[in-house]
């Protein structure tokens, strides 16, 4: 085992349709495991430019129920049962935090019979500890994230060698410091700029005073509104975190444990 950790950013939008950003989503991939952390719409299309495809895909975790987080889950869902040449193969697992076994059911629900099937696993992540397991290439933690009852924070890390955090969306919070002490990569999102702050999500100067707390490695912000598009990020961020900075771009991909960044053409 290599003890390595790629990361894609699949998409480094919000719920507002544009063509350069789609809405939230990460690729995590271990020596044998691919996580996709949230699933907005687009992320299917985004996969594919990675040379993957839906059925590659081991574990969908997600940070909360909004739409621009989970608005093509069921669309994934259902192509993953079709056509018979390409079912899948593989075991999937989905989980969330508290409630996301009912948030399921009425998706279902909604769908009878088209988003479920026997090797389907549905996991409810509990906040309280112990809020970590193994498997096996990787261990996967999480904890509350300021946002919404069930938003919950990842971090997976690949041995001892390669850790990366994916907040989803939240506001400051100690929870998300404590999470992300010293991984090399915090995923961290930063909605809209400084003087723009609203309850629920971070600003640049705020996800940089994360990312120094915690004494991260590299830190990417990602989520940006189209406020976000006529401003320095880069400089409000600089207010509070001097460490390897990089602006989320849908498609970059960050290798880890060398930390080096792979630029979308």
């Amino acid at each position: 085992m290599n003890n390595r950790l790629s990361i894609t950013i699949l998409g480094s939008g919000t719920c507002v349709p544009d063509l350069e950003k789609s809405a939230c989503a990460v690729l995590m991939e271990t020596d044998d495991s691919r996580l996709l952390f949230d699933i907005g719409p687009g992320t299917m299309r985004r996969l594919l430019q990675t040379g993957l495809c839906i059925q590659d895909i081991d574990y969908v975790l997600i940070s909360h129920f909004h739409p621009d987080h989970t608005g093509e889950l069921a669309a994934f869902l259902f192509a993953n049962k079709y056509p018979d040449l390409s079912r899948r193969q593989r075991r999937l697992t989905l989980a969330g935090g508290p409630g996301f076994r009912a948030f399921f059911e009425k998706l279902a629900a909604a769908y009878p019979e088209r988003i479920t099937w026997p090797e389907l696993a549905v996991t409810e992540l509990a906040p309280e500890t112990p809020n970590k397991r193994d498997f096996g290439d990787f261990t996967l933690s999480w904890t509350p994230a300021a946002h919404q009852p069930e938003s919950i924070a990842y971090r997976v890390a690949a041995g001892a060698e390669a850790c990366a955090v994916y907040t989803g969306d939240s506001d400051f919070s100690r929870e998300i410091i404590d999470l992300a002490r010293g991984a090399d990569l915090l995923i961290c999102e930063s909605a809209l700029p400084d003087q723009m702050k609203v309850d629920g999500h971070m600003t640049p100067h705020l996800s940089g005073k994360t990312a120094t707390e915690a004494s991260v490695g590299a830190l990417v912000l990602t989520h940006f509104y189209p406020e976000c598009d006529n401003v320095d990020i880069r400089a409000q961020t600089r207010k509070t975190y001097s460490g390897p900075l990089h602006l989320a771009r849908d498609l970059m991909k960050i290798h880890l444990p060398e930390g080096s960044v792979t630029w979308p053409k």
